[in-house]
């Protein structure tokens, strides 16, 4: 008489599979959440680069630098809507753009810094961003 031998997987083995596939899906999610919000974060460092171009060439013909309505035709939210756009601190040679972050981009980190609102602030011809950690190098 000869015996079969059968082939497969355990109930044990099966589980033991399903779990540490259970453990990678939520490591991944969790890094590619990150991921997102970073790539998010562009759409407001760009607002924030062109209103400051804009506002270089309004104030190349002008005594001073100009409100939102003035250069941004008064638009307020960047182009995929993930942050929205003041303008303070304006005179001849100074102005504050400020980008703050909506819904769930506010959750937006880099190094243990929040990325909720960013900043680009020119004065005397000296450009400052912060924090300076969520601005690409």
């Amino acid at each position: 008489m000869t015996t079969k031998s059968m082939a497969g997987f355990t109930l044990l083995e099966l589980i033991i599979a399903l779990v540490i596939a259970g453990v990678l899906a939520i490591v991944s999610i969790g890094s590619y959440r990150t991921y997102v919000l970073q790539s998010r974060r562009i759409d407001g460092v760009n607002m924030l680069l062109s209103i400051s171009l804009a506002e270089e060439k309004y104030r190349a013909s002008n005594t001073t630098y100009g409100t939102l309505a003035q250069v941004w035709s008064g638009v307020t939210t960047s182009p995929e809507g993930y942050y929205t756009v003041t303008i303070s601190n304006l005179t001849a040679t100074t102005y504050t753009l400020t980008a703050t972050a909506v819904g769930n981009q506010g959750n937006d980190s880099a190094n243990g810094t929040s990325c909720a609102t960013l900043t680009l602030a020119m004065s005397n011809g000296t450009i400052t961003k912060t924090p300076s950690a969520c601005w690409p190098t």
